[in-house]
């Protein structure tokens, strides 16, 4: 019966643990972001951070949308020769890319190589007390340092999904077009009559608009409520990627549910 208790107990613990988490979460990003703007101030952290988070993550984005076009085409084109349909791997690829694998892969990679480092980044800055001196100095930490990284995610997530999937149908078309032969009309032409503009572009660009709210969310809370040690915010970075990549993934189904479940 002790033995019980305590598991009990310790499980209302995590519970409110979590849900606490998830109010200072919510609590920094309202004061970070409906906090009053200052554009003349802001514009050039925002500036160096879109650098930081977005023009950095690029080369990433454009190998890993390369391989993974040239993958599919491949793989689309192996399958499709079955059935003597060869000249629909244009829109196999296209669509594959737009619904589902562009926005997901740019925001897992977003949260490995950008997510950690904003989480580090953050914790570094509060273990040096340079949290702590901004206070000091009627500075808002929130507005200062995490509004100009969110904004910076935020703008930066859709526009490397969209490279991403530049990349990955070029790719395709390498593959299906240039070496296994595939008539480049019918390969373009095929990809263009079954892209929709509401089904497939716009739903994919809200894709990413979520999936970066989310990964930039999480880790830039990681890295403000990590304990200020080595070892904390190492677990913090560590954090950072496996919720991330776990939230995205969810978001994705409950995404896709909501936009083709009918």
């Amino acid at each position: 019966m002790l033995m019980l208790t305590q598991a009990l107990a310790a499980l209302g613990r995590r519970a409110i643990e979590v849900f606490a988490s998830f109010g200072r979460a919510g609590f920094m990003l309202f004061r970070a972001i409906i906090g009053r703007p200052e554009p003349a101030r802001q514009w050039p952290l925002l500036r160096q951070q879109l650098y930081s988070v977005g023009v950095r993550s690029l080369l990433i984005i454009m190998v890993s949308g390369l391989f993974i076009g040239m993958v599919l085409g491949l793989q689309g084109y192996l399958v499709l020769t079955t059935y003597s349909a060869e000249a629909s791997l244009g829109m196999m690829v296209a669509i594959s890319l737009l619904r589902e694998l562009g926005p997901v892969v740019t925001a897992l990679l977003f949260a490995g190589r950008a997510g950690s480092a904003l989480t580090a980044e953050i914790g570094l800055m509060k273990a040096t007390e340079q949290i702590s001196s901004l206070e000091m100095m009627a500075v808002d930490p929130l507005r200062r340092v995490i509004a100009p990284r969110f904004w910076a995610g935020f703008i930066s997530m859709p526009l490397l999904s969209l490279i991403f999937v530049a990349v990955g149908i070029w790719g395709g078309a390498m593959v299906g077009v240039d070496w296994k032969g595939i008539d480049s009309g019918f390969f373009w032409s095929s990809m263009q009559s079954a892209i929709e503009w509401q089904k497939d572009l716009l739903n994919c660009f809200i894709k990413s608009v979520v999936f970066a709210i989310t990964v930039t969310w999480i880790a830039l809370f990681n890295g403000y409520d990590a304990i200020p040690t080595s070892e904390g915010i190492s677990r913090a970075t560590t954090r950072t990627v496996v919720h991330a990549s776990l939230a995205v993934l969810g978001l994705d189904f409950v995404l896709t549910a909501l936009m083709f479940g009918n």
